[in-house]
């Protein structure tokens, strides 16, 4: 499994904290210093959608100009945002063999996920 986040994010740190409850291997990718790809944003996107993966609630996307949250209204739109500014990026982002498993945490889907 790879564990897409930023280590400082607190639901980061929850999700990381269930994978070792559940001794679950995984690998983890810093946004902030390994970056994000166009390929593995649109990857995501098509998997889940642009809604699910944005990250409105955050300094982030409210420092936006309100013009700029107009015009995100699809995959394409959301993935230049995404590329430009990776903290809009909903955190964590649970892979495996490049499936999203999830998208933020919730414990219960962790667990879920863990025990299958």
């Amino acid at each position: 499994m790879k564990l897409y986040g930023i280590p400082n994010c607190d639901t980061v740190k929850k999700a990381r904290s269930a994978l070792a409850e559940h001794n679950a291997a995984y690998e983890f990718h810093d946004f902030k210093k390994h970056g994000v790809t166009r390929e593995m944003l649109a990857g995501w996107l098509e998997q889940v959608g642009w809604q699910k993966l944005l990250k409105k609630t955050g300094p982030t996307w409210g420092k936006l100009p309100d013009e700029v949250k107009a015009s995100i209204k699809d995959n394409a739109s959301a993935l230049q945002l995404m590329l430009d500014k990776p903290n809009v990026i909903k955190r964590p982002v649970l892979e495996q063999n490049g499936k999203v498993l999830a998208t933020g945490f919730d414990a219960a889907t962790y667990t879920q996920i863990l025990r299958n």
